[in-house]
């Protein structure tokens, strides 16, 4: 079969590989589409662990079943989840599934810029998802970062009517504009470098997007009163960090969705920021069983418009142009592979 193989950011080469083999427990889908992740192109990253097949963002087909599956057959569209929480360890129980040992271990074989994967047993119980007939298979792509969305907008605590600033107009700022917008937040603002990355913002609901250099404190307050209830940083720039950090109001909530270049140390300001202003900084990584379910019906409702982000789509043999417009970023939102073309 075909593959993509990461080297590097510019050096992505279609290659034959064989199908892999499956045993009992797992199945193999057929790729019908895979979404180029943000973090996909993180190079200092992923370079370390080239040649790889990246590739999580994906939809299919079930091609196979091994002996003991069931619940799903031959023909059966589905998405698939890359990493899968145990469900039983101490950090499962207490709901933080995505620092689960299991949920870092587990992965798919070879990766979604593929023509087939093999889902191991773990990943078929917790991590395979039947995809609703009115959906997509390039829809059905962004159920895993939308799954990701969403778990980062509840660990934050988002309540219908707060103000919330979204820093990083990509296509992780997109889907949380996207998502407060359709879980009742109230003002909503973004902020980027870009100007084609805020006018996909006004796209996906911002009320206020603004260019990064923008005075954002001061806009804020002109425009809602307040600075933000809920600040989220979908950007790895310190200054990004630093200006989520002037622009929370007291008592609010900034989640962290990005990392940064390694090493970075960010100081911050303690009295301030804390023993008067009693602020909260949050993280997430990745998503649990239960998000992808939550996703995958927000999609299907069309309570959020994933379709309309996708700005590319193209065949396996143009995965390097794919990784070359997310690196570029500007007009590119969305850029979906699909191996079978």
């Amino acid at each position: 079969m075909r593959v993509a193989t990461y080297y590097n950011n510019r050096d992505v080469r279609l290659e034959e590989v064989p199908v892999p083999p499956i045993g009992a427990g797992e199945i193999l889908v057929r790729v019908e589409a895979s979404g180029i992740c943000g973090t996909d192109i993180l190079e200092w990253y992923r370079v370390r662990r080239a040649p790889l097949v990246l590739g999580h963002e994906l939809a299919g087909v079930v091609s196979a079943v091994g002996q003991g599956v069931a619940g799903f057959g031959v023909g059966d569209r589905v998405v698939v989840a890359h990493h899968v929480p145990c469900n039983a360890c101490h950090y499962c129980l207490s709901g933080r599934h995505t620092v689960c040992e299991t949920l870092r271990t587990t992965n798919i074989e070879p990766g979604g810029f593929a023509e087939f994967v093999r889902v191991p047993g773990p990943n078929v119980e917790r991590g395979v998802f039947r995809l609703p007939d009115g959906v997509t298979f390039e829809e059905g792509t962004f159920v895993e970062p939308l799954a990701c969305v969403f778990r980062g907008q509840r660990v934050a605590g988002l309540k219908p009517g707060q103000n919330v600033l979204v820093i990083g107009s990509g296509i992780s700022g997109s889907l949380h504009l996207r998502l407060a917008r359709a879980l009742g937040a109230g003002h909503l603002t973004a902020v980027d470098i870009s100007p084609e990355r805020l006018e996909h913002a006004r796209s996906a609901g911002a009320d206020l997007a603004l260019e990064a250099s923008a005075d954002v404190p001061a806009r804020l307050l002109e425009a809602t009163g307040y600075l933000a209830d809920l600040v989220i940083v979908t950007a790895g720039a310190p200054s990004a960090i630093e200006q989520a950090l002037a622009c929370v109001d007291r008592a609010g909530t900034v989640l962290f969705f990005a990392p940064t270049a390694e090493g970075v140390v960010i100081p911050l300001e303690f009295n301030k920021l804390f023993w008067r202003n009693e602020l909260k900084l949050v993280s997430t990584y990745g998503a649990a069983p239960a998000d992808h379910d939550r996703a995958l019906e927000l999609i299907d409702a069309g309570r959020v418009d994933v379709k309309a982000m996708i700005t590319h789509r193209l065949p396996l043999a143009e995965t390097q142009r794919g990784f070359a417009l997310v690196v570029e970023g500007g007009k590119s939102m969305k850029v979906v592979i699909a191996p079978q073309d």
